[in-house]
């Protein structure tokens, strides 16, 4: 048997996942403090962008069933581009509702818990450029983990002071939702922190 060569190209796929994240984060915080008048164009980018990111992730599951030697175990390769790619998903639905939901205008928190989401991918970023040139990549995780520990804390505090300050029930139903979603998001950032943490035990 012929032994395959030692495929990189996997960091160089996670590496355009995680910069489409992270446009898409931004396009997220824009959006959020513009308000209406901008989100409609904001979420309209978002779509493109995790259009890609799914073209990506398609591209790493063949690569993967076609490639002997990985740079890293084929689990965690795939662990990492499904959890890259349900961040993605998760901006997008925040983008969607934000926009369909049409609540004017947003509160602070809400822009507040998008710009975590953008922090996490902008850490993402340097996080995965770390692990493609082998560099310590432990001190992201933890940022990572930080910044989901903030958002849970203040999507609680948002919602607590929605129940007992606002009055009008449909907007309460939509932005509890929205909030809910903002922090499954920061949510599945952590998710990622935790695969690269078990990739960095494994490795070390």
């Amino acid at each position: 048997m012929k032994l395959l060569p030692r495929e990189e190209k996997f960091f160089e796929y996670f590496q355009q996942q995680v910069k489409l994240i992270r446009r898409a984060a931004d396009l997220l915080v824009e959006g959020a403090e513009a308000g209406n008048t901008h989100l409609a164009n904001a979420a309209h980018q978002i779509k493109a962008a995790e259009e890609q990111a799914d073209t990506i992730i398609h591209e790493i599951y063949n690569r993967l069933n076609s490639t002997f030697l990985t740079p890293i175990d084929p689990e965690d390769i795939h662990s990492l581009a499904s959890h890259l790619d349900d961040i993605m998903d998760g901006i997008e639905d925040c983008a969607y509702r934000m926009t369909e939901y049409k609540v004017e205008p947003l509160p602070k928190n809400v822009v507040e818990l998008c710009k975590i989401i953008q922090s996490c991918g902008k850490t993402l970023e340097l996080a995965f450029s770390a692990l493609a040139k082998g560099q310590p990549l432990m001190d992201y995780c933890v940022e990572i983990n930080r910044l989901e520990e903030s958002a849970d804390q203040l999507g609680r505090a948002a919602i607590r002071d929605l129940f007992q300050t606002e009055t009008n029930a449909v907007r309460i139903v939509k932005l509890k939702e929205i909030y809910d979603f903002l922090e499954l998001t920061a949510d599945r950032c952590e998710d990622v922190a935790d695969a690269l943490q078990n990739i960095h035990v494994k490795n070390s």
